[in-house]
């Protein structure tokens, strides 16, 4: 476990908000289903609703501001004004003014594809800023029958798996976990994986949306055509290890914020809380993310007037301010950049 519920940070500027809520992003995909606009109690979300992309930085689908002074101001043009304020000064120096996580809801109607992710270094080599490393927390609402694919489940070589796409076999090599809310998986670059019918999860991911297509079910476009796949590609970035076990278990305490993953590219935690606790953000010289997957409350940032939120919610905490306080009976996850 790892503390943020100290208050001991000094007295920072009040230049700008401390929280933002920003408009999501709706993406309807062949795959989607109706579980996200019960999630953010939308009453005209389109059909076949699969993502909902809740804080982005991704070119060509940034984020816009909702409400306050800054309502639509894009998330890019947020950074360049705020910059260290509100990205943390370590962050907004590694960063500049690319923010460096995407967040999202996912609804999977029905199978995604088999995928892989590069890493930084393979993604840059292609001419891209970052690789994907990604984290998924099965989310209240998935099916009985929801299930994961993550991670190599025998030893397979190169010419082994081209084999078995060629074939369509690829999927036996993957492991396959029924998965209930709660749950978690850490999916660094190079993991193969593939979310699979029933699951709603929320994913917490670098800001990069390459996807190297392994295997899509022989499943064609509105166009009839076979979707595109990226065999060599992704024969290059999986990492061939098998391991035993590549769900992440954590112990959570109620009212206490748990660590789940700590990596060179994210800080996670869970709280599921009844009551009210006060979490630092100072210490980490980072903005904080802050994602509602389930119940309502409010966030108040330092002496700001709350905020009230609810399940489906997302916002981020500027990392000038000192102690959030969350108040209600909801359940969050958080995400900072570690220094």
């Amino acid at each position: 476990m790892f503390n943020l519920f100290r208050i001991f940070a000094p007295e920072l500027t009040s230049e700008g908000m401390k929280i933002y809520k920003f408009k999501p992003i709706l993406k309807q995909t062949l795959w989607g289903g109706d579980k996200i606009a019960a999630l953010k109690h939308l009453s005209d979300a389109p059909d076949h609703l699969g993502e909902s992309w809740e804080v982005s930085g991704v070119e060509g689908d940034v984020s816009v501001v909702a409400d306050g002074p800054y309502a639509g101001m894009s998330l890019s043009g947020l950074i360049d004004q705020e910059q260290g304020r509100m990205m943390g000064e370590h962050v907004y120096q590694r960063f500049g003014n690319r923010f460096p996580l995407l967040i999202k809801f996912i609804d999977a109607q029905r199978d995604l594809s088999i995928q892989v992710h590069p890493t930084d270094e393979q993604a840059r080599a292609a001419g891209n800023p970052c690789g994907k490393t990604e984290q998924w927390i099965i989310m209240k609402g998935s099916a009985p029958d929801a299930a994961v694919r993550v991670g190599l489940q025998r030893p397979i070589t190169p010419e082994q798996y081209r084999q078995m796409v060629a074939d369509s076999t690829i999927c036996d090599a993957v492991a396959r976990y029924t998965v209930r809310e709660g749950d978690c998986f850490f999916l660094p670059a190079g993991r193969i994986h593939s979310i699979c019918s029933g699951s709603l999860l929320l994913e917490i991911q670098q800001t990069s949306d390459i996807t190297y297509r392994i295997f899509d079910f022989n499943r064609r476009d509105k166009n009839g055509n076979l979707r595109q796949l990226h065999t060599e590609q992704a024969a290059a970035c999986i990492d061939y290890r098998v391991e035993a076990d590549y769900q992440l278990h954590y112990q959570a305490e109620p009212n206490q914020l748990t660590q789940l993953v700590s990596c060179p590219h994210f800080t996670t935690g869970i709280l599921d809380l009844d009551g009210t606790q006060q979490l630092s953000v100072a210490d980490h010289d980072s903005f904080l993310l802050v994602m509602v997957i389930d119940g309502s409350g409010t966030l108040q940032a330092d002496d700001e007037t709350p905020l009230s939120i609810q399940s489906g919610e997302t916002v981020l905490v500027a990392a000038n301010t000192a102690t959030l306080t969350v108040s209600g009976q909801i359940k969050l996850v958080t995400a900072f950049i570690g220094q």
